[in-house]
């Protein structure tokens, strides 16, 4: 017989094993136990050793896919992620998205409700009610204790919570870091409201070349404090409120796109550029099976998008889709119909059911022979199909970091928040497009639309823009293909964790 040094976890043989009390006596014909044995033991004892990260994102889609991605990214790299999204919309059976465990909590969507005062101040009672009794429940359930809250720098005060709770806390900031210059500015109030007619952004915006008033986000165009975005305004310059109190600060951008605005930000504190934080499937492909963000709030509906695209030519295509919350008037609406029938281009535009009654009246019928009406579509799928050669895009900085990524040529056409600024650094600064310009209406006529999808689709500025995105998709890929300076970003993050974690448990020995 052989003797094996009893571990600290009792495991019952089924054959002829006894125990004593320091000593687990097994005869040669439980070997295949013990080896059961001792699986079990070393996927405990590897289950303990991970840190955990409770990942809180706003319950908006635009704000839950790059945590999502994050998220992902974090669990690659060997630790225990959580994430927890507030919201009925989500769909209640997904448990898990590939090493990314998902909680969902009850509560009202965040889209259509931007500037409602009340519901943040509903939003951080149930959060600041609820978050104690999950973190609780996840120590217990899963065997990982939670060390450190990850969560969406539209929540600053999530870090007073994570601090009450006993855990460090980071922040994902999900727009570019040109924008987040701006409302840092303002925070500081080196940046006036309302701003002056042209802002010489050497000394106070260093990353960009000078802006007018139209680059600004809209929040920042000369509202005042009776106006309705006065609350949004105060939202999104409250993500400095505690910026340089908390434990990291990372970014959905990459270093190389950004190089100058970084810098900028990193001199007034450590900053992490993470992105672009989009499926891997579409980038370095590091991430087995990560073709989707994950969860939706929306109901899929392909509407045959791909069987479409696939009957087309290579690069023929101009998509059209502005984003799940924009709502354009009548006027607006026709003008981009008529401008799309008149360039002679195939086109799928995205319109929401809620948006479908603004288009002119038998427009889908006789636009049949060229384009596709959708109300939903699989936004990555589509961008990374070959016949499509342009992306008519309202700027937000999901949809940008897609294109970027993919490199898709794009026609931007802001239209609120920080759109604006996008679509400034998607015409001049990266040269991957071209900005619409409105009448004294604030309408985009249709020969507007005619003149800038013909000027991205056909002739040498298009040829120029093409080759331009072609070598940001390049860097994109590069910032987060192992080794990249994203890639690093998050290892190092992964490995502080983990090393701050065993401190900890050799502390408590």
């Amino acid at each position: 017989m052989e003797t094996i040094q009893k571990p600290p976890y009792a495991f019952v043989c089924q054959s002829h094993c006894f125990f004593k009390p320091h000593t687990l006596f097994c005869s040669g014909e439980c070997k295949a136990n013990r080896q059961v044995w001792l699986e079990k033991l070393m996927e405990k004892q590897e289950r303990q050793s991970k840190s955990h990260v409770l990942a809180l994102p706003i319950p908006a889609q635009g704000h839950i896919n790059p945590m999502m991605q994050f998220s992902k990214r974090l669990a690659s790299k060997g630790l225990h992620v959580t994430i927890v999204i507030f919201s009925s919309k989500v769909t209640k059976h997904t448990r898990r998205l590939g090493s990314v465990e998902v909680v969902t909590v009850d509560f009202v969507s965040y889209e259509g409700k931007l500037s409602s005062d009340d519901y943040s101040k509903q939003f951080l009672a149930a959060v600041t009610r609820k978050l104690p009794e999950l973190v609780a429940e996840l120590n217990n359930s899963s065997g990982h204790p939670i060390s450190c809250l990850l969560y969406d720098s539209h929540l600053p005060w999530l870090l007073d919570t994570a601090r009450q709770l006993g855990l460090t806390g980071a922040s994902l900031f999900t727009q570019s870091c040109a924008v987040d210059n701006v409302y840092y500015n303002v925070h500081e109030m080196q940046l006036k409201i309302p701003p002056e007619k042209l802002l010489v952004t050497v000394s106070r915006l260093p990353a960009l070349s000078p802006l007018e008033i139209t680059d600004l986000p809209s929040f920042v165009q000369g509202m005042d404090s009776e106006s309705e975005y006065s609350f949004l305004l105060n939202h999104v310059v409250g993500q400095f409120s505690n910026f340089r109190e908390a434990d990291w600060i990372f970014v959905n951008t990459f270093t190389t796109l950004e190089k100058e605005a970084v810098n900028w930000l990193a001199s007034q504190r450590s900053i992490k550029p993470i992105g672009p934080l989009i499926p891997s499937f579409y980038l370095d492909r590091q991430l087995e099976d990560d073709k989707e963000y994950g969860p939706s709030l929306f109901k899929p509906n392909p509407d045959g998008c791909n069987e479409w695209l696939d009957s087309k030519e290579t690069g023929s295509v101009v998509y059209v889709s502005f984003g799940s919350m924009a709502a354009l008037g009548e006027e607006q609406m026709a003008e981009i119909a008529w401008g799309l029938k008149r360039s002679d281009c195939n086109f799928l535009w995205v319109v929401r059911e809620s948006e479908r009654k603004k288009l002119p009246s038998n427009f889908v019928e006789e636009s049949s022979e060229k384009g596709l009406i959708v109300t939903w579509s699989p936004q990555l799928e589509v961008l990374a199909h070959k016949s499509v050669g342009c992306f008519m895009t309202h700027c937000g900085w999901n949809s940008t970091l897609e294109a970027l990524s993919l490199g898709v040529p794009m026609v931007a056409m802001p239209h609120w928040a920080d759109q604006p600024t996008n679509a400034k650094c998607i015409a001049d600064v990266w040269h991957v497009g071209v900005r619409v310009k409105a009448n004294e209406k604030g309408i985009v006529t249709e020969k507007e639309v005619e003149g800038c999808l013909r000027e991205v689709m056909e002739g040498e500025r298009g040829n120029k823009i093409r080759r331009n995105s072609e070598k940001w998709m390049k860097l994109a890929k590069t910032a987060v293909d192992e080794g990249g300076c994203s890639d690093k970003n998050i290892t190092e993050f992964a490995a502080e964790l983990a090393r701050k974690f065993h401190e900890t448990k050799d502390s408590e020995v």
